[in-house]
Parts: C-alpha cells; structure tokens; sequence
C-alpha cells in the first residue's frame, strides 16, 4: 500500500496510485446509436420503438423540446475520476449547456444536446470509461452507494466494492433489459448513512460471526405512492448476495404489473402481493438461483476484481461518530473557518478528512470541474470524487495541512459556499427547467434557498446541522421531498380567480435504516416557501427545548408532543397562516409567478419518460 511521504510538503508528493480505468462504456454502442437516429430521422423506425432504444441507452427526452435529450452518465458507486470530470466539462462545452447537473441517485448529467450530438457524447464518455447505457429505462439504473463507504466509523466493511461487482453483473445483461419498470439497487455503508429503504433493493453491511453479509431491505420506494422497504432476513450472507439479488429482480420480472404504468413499480407488486408472500416467494427463487445458475454467469460477478482497486488505508472501527473538522467560533467572521466547519469532516483513517463540495441544486459549471479535478488529483490521496445525494461531491483522503490549499483552490472558481453539511444545501430536481413531468421550477427554488439561507448564517447554526431541505417539481419525488427533514412537492393551485404555483409541504421524512416517510402539513405558494421555512426555524428557536435540533423540535410537533404555543400539527398550521397567504395579484403579479419566470404561470406537462 503507498502513502505519502511527507503530507505537509510538495504537493507532487501528494499523487495518488494511478485508478484503474473502469470500462463501464462500449464503442460499438456509440455507433448503433448513431444510425437508430438517423433511421429515426428518416421515418424507418417509428417513434416509439426509438424511444425504448434511446431510454435504454440514457438518453432522455427533454422539456417540450424532443429534438434535444437529456445524457444521463452513470457513475456507479458513485465514485468519479479526475479524468472523467475534464471529460465531462469538454462534453458540456460542446455539445451541452456548459455546465453539468449531479442528481439525487449519483448520476451526472448532460443537459439539451442535440439528438444528432449524443453519440458523440456516448464516445466521449467512452473514452474515459463511462457510459450512459440503461441509467433510463425499465432497466437496473445507477447501483448508488453511500459517499461515506470506506471512511465511516460505524461500518462493519466497505460496501464500495461490492456496489461496483452488482452495477458490472447486471449492466447489459440480457435478465434485465426489458424490465416492467426502472429497478433500483442502493448500498449503505452502516445503519445510518445510505437510502436503503426507499429502493427495490436496499443493503446494509455487517458481519456475523466473523463472516461477512448484509442487512437486505425489499420494496421500498418514492413517487405518487411511497413505500418503506422491508427486511429480508436477518443476515444474508456474501455467498448469496448474487442470487438474492437475481431472485428478486427474476420475480419482478414475471410478476410485475406491465399494463399500467402508474403502478409497476416493484413497490406495487410488494404491497398489493402482501409482504410475507413475497418474502417467501424470494427466499425459494433464490434457491432455485443458486442451484441453476451456471459458474459462467456466477463469473460475472467479479468482486475480486473490484477490491482490487481499494488499496486505501482501512482505518479502525473505533466506535468514534464522523464529526466536524472543528468546533466553531461564537462569532464566525473567518470565510475559510465558516467552510471548514460545515464542509469537512473527520474519517475513520487518522489525519484524513472527507471535504464536501457545495453546488446550487446539482450544478457545475466546465471550469470549476476542470479545477475540481486538478485539486483531486493533487490534494486527495484517494484521487476520486463521491458523488452524494445531497447533489454535492465529497473528496476523501484529504490531509489537514491541505485544507486551505484546498479551500484556496475552490474559491477561485466560485466552489467554496459553506453549508454542504447543514440545511442551507437544498436538494432541487431538475424541474420545469427540463423535465416533462415538472409543474414547478422546483430546480430554482432549490438556489433561492441556499443564497438566502446562506446570506442570513443559517448554516453556523448547529442546531440545524441534522436538517434538511427537498424540492420536487411534481409528486414523483425525483428530488427526495419524503425523506427529508422539511419536504415540498410542486403543483399548481387556483388563488382567486389566478393559476399560481404551490408546493405541498411535509414534515418529518428521513433517511437511513430508521428512515420514515413525511407527513403531509398545507400547502405553500411558490413565493412564500422561502418565507414559510424561515417562520418555521423563528418558531423553533423560540420554543425548541434544551439542546433540542430542528428535526428533533419537528418530530415532537408531529407527535404532538412539542411544548409551547405550537403543540402538534394544527396549530403549526395556524401559525403559519398569514404567512402562506398571497396579497391579490393586481397588487403583486410577481408572486403569482414561478421562480425563474416572469410570465403568467401555466401548469404545462408532457409525457414522462421515467419508463420505456
């Protein structure tokens, strides 16, 4: 194993050990799709059948506007390298919109490029290793893994690898590619960190008897409905990983409800089947699994393979929590102490520290990738980039004598916003600005919130630390509104005799092993939402208890429990009514507005193409 000699001097002593290129992307399919355009073009391939083609191979139709497509790129894991992100800011640059957009499921993606230009993104991102096969589609989509695999304290192992070998198993293979719908597979690194119970497979490292397995969660699931997945067994052990996995997705694909496609998701399946019948029907196909299947295909499964590029110090399982690099001041007038404060936190490996990366709702511009990744390469031993669910980038392996190095190097691109780790970050879909689903610019109100909150110092607050934001442009929850701490899905909602964008607010979603779903609390005009959160933390701070967070505070209300004025959920709602209320729009057309618009609102949708 390398380590760096001197970590305080010369930066070049800082390179880490060259990664092994992933080779997740295939030349041929550049050119396949390629000519399926121009038989689209040419009217030799209908519509439709070119649909399923250009999903399966990630590309997404865009807003209104099905001349151009939206890339999405896998990243499986979610781990991404220097290289991949120069690559991506040249294909921004010429063929996108100059910018990059992190989602919630660790994906990056390319948006409004011309149909005719995507093959030539699909080459590009072959040539570093990355693909955008199946990250749509009634397909497996990106395998996500915890941004904290490797580095956290309360893991048993690193998941990290074992999210690789699944992603490589089932991408492209034949069992999966006509699915009843899209199918998601995340990984955890302990009981706290990873969004295991709201996918189809949900997994959780931990070891029994000195051996190693997992935690395996089944049917959970956002959207119009929502689920929490259940667990399995107890234990699923290593050696039946694979076949767990196949059984389930073997038993989707059978079972599951090809007719209508507002309920076929794998959650649907799992709730109208009853859960101890399916449970049961999974535990005998994967014995039928791992009595039929070939050594070939079990070959597939390569995990050896993919531990071969973990070469990292492991660090000891002390026990000790992740914890902010320092305890912050009274009074932060110091940008750099404000960054690293809620930017940066300690690892399980002594002297290492994970530097998070604050985006606006997911964007990067060209240019502060190409910084990003110059820094990466210089300043992190581990010489990658965790993409996280909060649309951010974590940076691992970072050592203290380079953290205002590393902060330097951000700020000079604009990268360096505190707040990563704190309510400031609101998670936004990409909304109105590019999705045919999209009601609302929930995209937008995602920046309105971090500049103001940012502006107003919500993020020195401690009390706010375990609090979070989510915005939706629709119910279907691609930004994650149901587990977060205070959650908002778009809508439209006549007030007087006018159209005007609202937002359904929730309160009390969460992730992680323990996590739960909100609760539905009124309804917000878009106008108001920003005003709405800020009377919410006013009211907390006024009657929170002793050493009492935000989500501690609102879990009470929810309970009915609180103490103070505001006691349970109605009289949240009480208080919050002159807040939500617009004045008439003769006086203040722009509130009648959504963000990013200043034309009169219209609830313009199209046809989704979450599925093929």
């Amino acid at each position: 194993m390398k380590t760096r000699k001197d970590a305080s001097h010369s930066h070049q002593k800082h390179l880490p050990k060259p990664r092994r290129n992933p080779h997740w992307g295939r030349e041929e399919e550049t050119n396949i799709f390629a000519e399926r355009v121009k038989l689209f073009r040419t009217g030799k391939l209908s519509q439709d059948d070119f649909r399923r083609f250009r999903l399966q191979h990630g590309a997404y139709g865009s807003r209104l506007q099905m001349d151009y497509s939206m890339v999405r790129i896998k990243v499986p894991g979610g781990e991404i390298l220097p290289v991949q992100l120069e690559k991506l800011a040249s294909l921004s640059e010429a063929f996108s919109i100059g910018s990059a957009h992190v989602s919630t499921r660790q994906n990056i993606q390319l948006h409004w490029v011309q149909l005719e230009d995507v093959s030539e993104v699909m080459r590009g991102l072959v040539e570093v290793g990355l693909t955008s096969r199946e990250a749509c589609g009634n397909t497996v989509r990106n395998v996500m893994c915890s941004h904290l695999a490797g580095v956290c304290p309360d893991e048993e192992f690193d998941s990290t690898p074992y999210s690789k070998a699944i992603a490589r198993f089932f991408l492209r293979n034949p069992m999966c590619q006509n699915l009843p719908r899209k199918f998601k597979i995340n990984f955890a690194c302990c009981a706290k960190h990873g969004l295991v119970r709201i996918a189809d497979i949900g997994l959780v490292p931990m070891t029994k008897d000195g051996s190693r397995g997992f935690r395996i969660y089944l049917g959970g699931g956002l959207g119009a409905a929502s689920f929490i997945g259940h667990l399995l067994e107890e234990f699923t052990s290593e050696e039946r990983l694979l076949a767990t996995c196949m059984a389930v997705i073997r038993l989707f694909d059978r079972n599951g409800n090809r007719e209508n496609m507002a309920r076929n998701r794998m959650r649907y399946l799992v709730n109208e089947m009853g859960w101890e019948k399916f449970q049961k029907m999974v535990l005998k196909e994967r014995s039928i699994v791992m009595m039929t299947t070939a050594y070939s295909t079990e070959g597939m499964f390569n995990l050896a393979a993919e531990e071969d590029d973990q070469y990292l110090p492991k660090g000891n399982r002390n026990g000790t929590k992740l914890r902010m690099y320092s305890e912050l001041a009274s009074s932060v007038t110091n940008a750099y102490d404000r960054w690293v404060h809620s930017n940066v936190i300690a690892q399980k490996q002594a002297g290492y520290y994970t530097v998070f990366v604050t985006l606006g709702a997911g964007d990067v511009t060209a240019n502060q990738l190409r910084v990003l990744a110059g820094t990466i390469r210089e300043l992190s031993m581990e010489g990658a980039a965790r993409n996280t669910p909060q649309q951010n980038f974590a940076i691992r392996y970072v050592n203290s004598t380079d953290l205002p190095e590393f902060y330097n190097r951000l700020a000079s691109v604009g990268l360096s916003n505190p707040g990563a780790l704190t309510i400031t970050s609101a998670v936004g879909c990409s909304g109105t600005t590019s999705c045919n689903l999209a009601i609302t610019n929930s995209h937008r109100l995602a920046k309105e919130i971090q500049y103001k909150f940012l502006e107003l110092g919500l993020d020195t607050d401690d009390m706010l630390l375990d609090s979070t934001i989510k915005i939706s442009g629709c119910p279907n929850s691609c930004g994650q509104h149901e587990i977060a701490t205070i959650g908002f899905f778009g809508g439209a909602s006549r007030i007087g005799t006018v159209m005007a964008p609202t937002y359904t607010m929730m309160f009390g979603g969460s992730s992680g092993e323990s996590g739960e779903l909100g609760r539905v609390i009124m309804r917000v005009p878009a106008k108001r939402v920003i005003d709405t959160v800020l009377k919410i933390i006013e009211i907390y701070r006024r009657e929170r208890g002793e050493g009492e967070t935000l989500r501690q505070w609102i879990d009470k209300v929810l309970r009915g429990e609180a103490i103070g004025s505001v006691h349970d959920i109605e009289d949240i709602k009480m208080a919050l009514a002159a807040v939500v209320q617009l004045p008439p729009v003769d006086q203040q057309p722009e509130s009648y507005q959504d963000y990013g618009s200043d034309v009169r609102f219209t609830a313009k949708t199209a046809r989704g193409e979450c599925a093929a």
